[in-house]
């Protein structure tokens, strides 16, 4: 019956997210972790009291200087080089996100402003990334700019989410790929992301403490 298969390939598609995050990282979260009952929902993940309403209410989301101001808290980070170990700090900006996992009669786009649930729930978005690494030999000011793709591991990625992406470092006049994977919880407030730069010039494992302020 519909009503019975749909759950099971809810449950896969959480399950296939969180064995590829845990693959990336590294760490066990793969053994014996299985996603919790799936949520009712009607088309779209809405929940169902939105379904038989037949509506949904666009959120008011615009920018305000209150919220400019907290973004200018940055994100602290381990730059790990050839040449040791810095400490750094890093901001992140979302000039566009497109969200695959709200309720389909919502807009999915949101450019700068997004809320938690619009992110963590799934999404693909664009982002910038300027951080500056201490010390004069080897850090300085560095950007990335890249795509990362958001997935939900448990209450629709409230409790539990992970990240997938790749980037564009340009550090000290030289460019360079970067591949990175992260993991996220309340409401995607807090994270750890890993970052691994493979170019022989700017060789380089970054470990982030993501802090985003909504």
């Amino acid at each position: 019956m519909p009503g019975i298969r749909r759950p099971a390939r809810s449950a896969r598609r959480r399950a296939a997210a969180l064995a590829a995050c845990a693959a990336v990282l590294g760490w066990p979260l793969a053994a014996g972790a299985a996603p919790g009952a799936p949520r009712e929902a009607a088309a779209g993940g809405a929940p169902r009291e939105v379904a038989v309403s037949g509506s949904a209410t666009e959120p008011g989301i615009r920018l305000t200087l209150p919220w400019l101001l907290v973004q200018l808290v940055p994100s602290p980070e381990l730059w790990i080089g050839a040449r040791g170990t810095r400490f750094g700090v890093r901001w992140q900006v979302t000039p566009l996100l497109y969200s695959f996992g709200i309720n389909r009669k919502l807009s999915p786009w949101r450019a700068f402003v997004v809320e938690p649930l619009t992110r963590h729930a799934g999404s693909i978005e664009l982002f910038g990334s300027p951080e500056y690494v201490a010390g004069a030999a080897a850090g300085g000011w560095m950007v990335r700019g890249g795509i990362r793709s958001y997935f939900p591991l448990l209450d629709r990625g409230e409790a539990l989410s992970c990240s997938l992406g790749g980037s564009v470092l340009h550090a000290r006049d030289q460019v360079a790929a970067s591949y990175e994977a992260g993991i996220y919880t309340l409401f995607g407030g807090l994270g750890a992301q890993v970052t691994v730069t493979p170019a022989a010039a700017l060789r380089s494992t970054t470990i982030t403490l993501s802090i985003r302020y909504f």
